[in-house]
């Protein structure tokens, strides 16, 4: 079955980045598509806490969200929408950042809050404090969709492995991994991050990736890729905006599960003893 796989720069306006979205939406539908995925932070990336105080609404007030439920029903299509940046329901009142999986009438069946937030300072002088404006969800989710059982992360999510065994091990066969990497970050890790959790869980993932110089003044690493269960990448990106396409075959996840059967020889790790 094919898919969809939008690569954005997403700006400070979500009005822009909604038309974006939507656009590639008709792209996805009219490539015959199933399916469309986009990166992580789909309709508003902007470090500029102010100015973007004032455009992060409530889920159901999100311009964006509401125009991709929209799409999605007029084009026929389920679209895996990455993240968006939302206000929370936490008594702290910190973001949330939030997948969504919307079905091909538009409804919304599926959402995902990001569990491991990204607190890092880089050798580049970077430094990152998600944690200070998002908080953590608290919920893994596999949700069946006409392409396979899909199993949502983020971005940082990303070197965390237990998530995505415990994800496959709820029956995920294809792996969402949405993105908005740093640059440094990307060069270094992103690709065989990406084909190690599909090799260790024999399954495919879908990474939709944010690309290029940002009108917040960041720079994304881009190079959206969809991974087979073999480890070989199907679709590379590289950089710059626009919609990619690839075909899922879920034989392919019966054949790597049955011939190097990975998930039934799982077994919870014993306590560890630290010798010196």
């Amino acid at each position: 079955m094919k898919i969809a796989v939008g690569q954005t720069n997403s700006g400070i306006d979500p009005t822009e980045n909604k038309a974006m979205l939507v656009a590639m939406a008709e792209s996805a539908s009219n490539g015959g598509a199933r399916m469309l995925f986009t990166p992580e932070m789909s309709g508003l990336l902007d470090r500029d806490r102010a100015r973007a105080a004032a455009m992060i609404m409530t889920e159901a007030d999100d311009i964006v969200l509401a125009a991709l439920c929209k799409a999605a029903a007029d084009y026929h299509l389920w679209i895996a929408v990455g993240s968006l940046a939302l206000q929370g329901e936490r008594d702290d009142g910190r973001l949330v950042n939030r997948s969504f999986v919307i079905d091909d009438n538009g409804a919304i069946r599926a959402r995902y809050d990001k569990l491991h937030l990204f607190d890092v300072d880089l050798a580049t002088g970077e430094s990152w404090r998600e944690s200070a404006r998002y908080a953590p969800g608290d919920t893994a989710i596999v949700i069946d969709t006409p392409v396979a059982s899909l199993g949502l992360s983020v971005c940082y999510d990303l070197r965390f492995p237990a998530l995505y065994t415990a994800l496959s091990d709820a029956g995920a066969q294809l792996l969402a991994v949405p993105a908005a990497f740093t640059v440094p970050t990307g060069e270094a890790h992103w690709h065989m991050l990406l084909r190690a959790r599909a090799i260790e869980n024999a399954a495919y993932v879908i990474a939709a990736a944010q690309s290029g110089l940002h009108q917040d003044g960041r720079s994304t690493f881009g190079h959206s890729l969809v991974v087979d269960p073999w480890g070989r990448i199907l679709l590379e990106m590289g950089q710059g905006q626009g919609v990619g396409f690839a075909e899922i075959d879920l034989d392919l996840v019966t054949q790597a599960r049955s011939q190097i059967p990975v998930l039934d020889h799982r077994r919870p790790i014993p306590h560890v003893t630290h010798i010196s």
